[in-house]
């Protein structure tokens, strides 16, 4: 225990990064998932090329390539400074979005057409078949594989330590340079994930029990 006490604000520090990696990346691929897995089913022609550009582009991009994208090639571009931990959020986000997207439109695709039929039959347009009657019956098919690609997330916030970002991934480095035995911290880092996933994984049965029941 030595490990953690005796480092205990570089710890909270760490797991407060990772925390915050973790969830303004899911805010921001949970709405950009959305709307691209809308537009990969999308009547326009336009809008399902682009769902599908985007979505085979970026998933079939190492993770590390693009944060290399957003930490040095992004800021030159632009002209800007752009704080590290902001790229790295935009990053994680973007990149998780491709497999949230997936997601959204595997479960739209378990909702019978019959349904949306009949939404444009007494009016509703695309977005209102969408918003209304499609992804609220799509979201309680998908929170198991969901889950999963929020739970992906988590561990992909490591690779932010590569990038000048605090997280659990930076651990090892940080307390080698305070002489720690560098294994005790691993399993520490390994312990802490655990954890975070077992939490997911409650939240998980949590809403799966909810919706159930809603039906």
């Amino acid at each position: 225990m030595g490990v953690i006490t005796n480092n205990l604000d570089l710890w909270v520090e760490a797991l407060l990064g990772t925390l915050k990696l973790f969830l303004g990346g899911a805010a921001l691929a949970l709405v950009l998932g959305i709307i691209v897995g809308a537009m990969r089913v999308s009547p326009v022609p336009i809008a399902r090329a682009v769902g599908t550009l985007y979505v085979n582009t970026i998933r079939n991009t190492p993770l590390t390539l693009v944060f290399f994208g957003f930490s040095f090639a992004l800021p030159p571009l632009l002209g800007l400074r752009i704080d590290s931990f902001l790229l790295a959020t935009c990053a994680l986000g973007i990149y998780t979005a491709t497999y949230v997207a997936e997601t959204i439109r595997s479960g739209i695709n378990t909702v019978p057409v019959g349904q949306a039929e009949a939404a444009r039959a007494i009016g509703l347009g695309f977005g209102q078949v969408m918003t209304l009657v499609v992804l609220p019956q799509a979201f309680r098919s998908v929170i198991p594989p969901m889950m999963s690609v929020f739970i992906a997330l988590l561990k992909n916030t490591t690779v932010a330590a590569g990038f000048s970002v605090m997280n659990l991934g930076s651990m090892r480095d940080w307390l080698s340079e305070r002489g720690e035995n560098q294994l005790l911290v691993i399993v520490w880092v390994m312990i802490a994930f655990v954890a975070l996933v077992l939490l997911l994984s409650w939240a998980q049965r949590s809403l799966e029990n909810r919706w159930r029941v809603a039906r």
